[in-house]
């Protein structure tokens, strides 16, 4: 493994007895967020670290130096100092067949990219959120760094709450009034032309077809809320029109269900559109309305158990030190399983209402993930609410598994090179 010099002589100490740092990821953790932003900081130095998937709640093991001690102790992380032996023994009680638990190693940082509008300010975005909150480095991009190809440059890709079907979000009917709807209408337009495109849900099109070939050629994407669902529309409405006159300037296709192409989609599939311009929602596939028979103290939802040694993929993705989640809505909350393609893994579950909240698959030489809902920590956020304090929610269980998909692509690219 290739060190960073630099780093090593900065770090180095001499290790006495101790030789391990071990960071627990169960209860006795002060900052769960926080921890892995550290896990990227070490990331970044070239320094290999473990992760002990299921081992108390997914906890980390890093070597013994004093520089990654002191940030420790600076982002008011728990830690633990271990002997050799004791790291020994974790790993074979780890090892152990009949435990379902595993060790990855990690040892790539991957390369994050957001796909978010110029301007948007961080908590518009849940993403863009827990990366500042973490203090994990991402560029930004939108449609034309997309168009342009520069999605090779990076291994993640976040998908902001974008309406990739080209209309607007279907703000129309409550927000067309309103001066920051009217501005993002015109900049997307203006943006479209600029890159080639007649229409804004063509650029969102060519966009979307994009990203898909990304995943294929070995990327990870990750998406949430809107971006979800909206995505999947948008591939599979690609040989028609589905867009009302308000949004591009004539009117959809009569018959644009009977010419939506589910072959194109990651996820979904059978799913009827909402062609009404005028009612929030794109298709049926979102199940929020499901959410009005529950409420806000009995919304939850439940993570799914896989056995760490086959299923590492999964396991990876639902680390977290409690499999009961505090529900949350979005434009997109979660998914009605009916529409789910059948290779598609549903992660985790709302079981009052028989919907999937989170789901993962996999497409040529990369994967996608899906996560419903909008912000962790605020059950209905709405236009113009105060952004989320995560410094009020440092062991937030919905925020960690976004996470695991950050340093997911760690653990795939250490996975390829050996």
């Amino acid at each position: 493994m290739k060190y960073g010099l630099t780093f090593l002589v900065f770090l180095s100490v001499h290790i006495a007895v101790a030789n391990k740092i071990f960071v627990p990821m169960d209860g006795k953790q002060a900052n769960h967020l926080k921890a892995y932003g550290v896990a990227y900081w070490v990331l970044e130095k070239d320094v290999t670290m473990e992760w002990l998937l299921n081992y108390r709640g997914g906890s980390f093991m890093f070597p013994y130096l004093k520089g990654i001690e002191e940030r420790l102790v600076i982002k008011g992380v728990s830690y633990e100092i271990i002997p050799d032996g004791r790291a020994r023994s974790i790993i074979a009680e780890i090892s152990d067949p009949e435990a379902n638990m595993e060790v990855v190693q990690l040892e790539v940082a991957p390369k994050i990219a957001v796909y978010t509008p110029p301007g948007k300010l961080p908590w518009d975005d849940a993403v863009t959120l827990v990366l500042t909150y973490a203090e994990i480095p991402y560029a930004e991009v939108y449609d034309a760094e997309v168009v342009n190809g520069m999605l090779a440059e990076y291994d993640w890709l976040h998908l902001h709450h974008e309406d990739f079907t080209g209309q607007y979000g279907k703000f129309y009917a409550s927000f067309r009034s309103y001066p920051w709807y009217k501005q993002q209408v015109a900049d997307l337009e203006a943006l479209a032309a600029s890159l080639g495109f007649n229409k804004v849900s063509q650029m969102k099109l060519a966009v979307a077809t994009t990203i898909k070939n990304f995943v294929i050629g070995g990327g990870f994407l990750f998406t949430m809320c809107s971006g979800t669902d909206s995505f999947d529309i948008a591939l599979a409405a690609l040989n028609t029109d589905i867009c009302e006159s308000m949004y591009d300037g004539d009117p959809m296709h009569h018959d644009c269900q009977e010419r939506l192409d589910f072959n194109q989609t990651l996820a979904f599939q059978n799913f009827q559109l909402v062609k009404d311009p005028m009612k929030y929602e794109y298709s049926n596939i979102d199940g929020t309305d499901d959410h009005m028979k529950l409420n806000e103290k009995t919304d939850k939802f439940e993570l799914f158990e896989f056995s760490a040694k086959w299923d590492i993929v999964p396991t990876i993705l639902t680390q977290c030190h409690t499999n009961i989640i505090n529900g949350f809505m979005g434009q997109t909350t979660d998914f009605r399983k009916q529409f789910i393609k059948s290779n598609v893994i549903v992660m985790a579950e709302n079981k009052a209402l028989g919907t999937a909240r989170y789901i993962h698959g996999e497409l040529g030489m990369g994967t996608w993930t899906f996560y419903g809902g909008h912000d962790p920590e605020d059950y209905r956020h709405v236009v113009g609410d105060p952004p989320t304090d995560l410094n009020l929610y440092p062991n937030s269980p919905g925020y960690r598994l976004i996470l695991n998909n950050i340093l997911f692509p760690a653990a795939k690219k250490q996975k390829q090179k050996t």
